[in-house]
């Protein structure tokens, strides 16, 4: 069984027993989390497919690591105008181990 969820603006697909990093939430390591916007719900021999979300429908999981990714450098500069600007980002992310999909 595997279901498609939304978090943090963008769509990830889960399945029981995976890990999948998704935009930072709330939380510690260790605690309960449930994702309630459920697009779709695969398994064996059917789909059901929400308009938008599957009703009663969520993924449990545990929060596993709440974490920053790898630097990424912005370096802007403009030719012959002595225009540099170097910059850098890590954007923070959990990541949740997922338990069961309910629904």
């Amino acid at each position: 069984m595997y279901a498609v969820v939304r978090s943090g603006g963008k769509q990830v697909r889960v399945e029981p027993g995976k890990s999948v990093r998704v935009e930072k939430l709330a939380g510690a390591v260790g605690d309960s989390v449930a994702l309630e916007e459920v697009l779709l719900i695969g398994g064996e021999d059917s789909v059901r497919v929400g308009t938008p979300v599957v009703q009663g429908a969520k993924a449990l999981g545990t929060i596993t690591a709440q974490a920053r990714g790898p630097k990424l450098t912005i370096f802007k500069m403009k030719r012959r105008k002595g225009y540099r600007r170097k910059t850098g980002h890590r954007q923070p992310y959990t990541e949740i181990r997922v338990d069961k999909i309910e629904g």
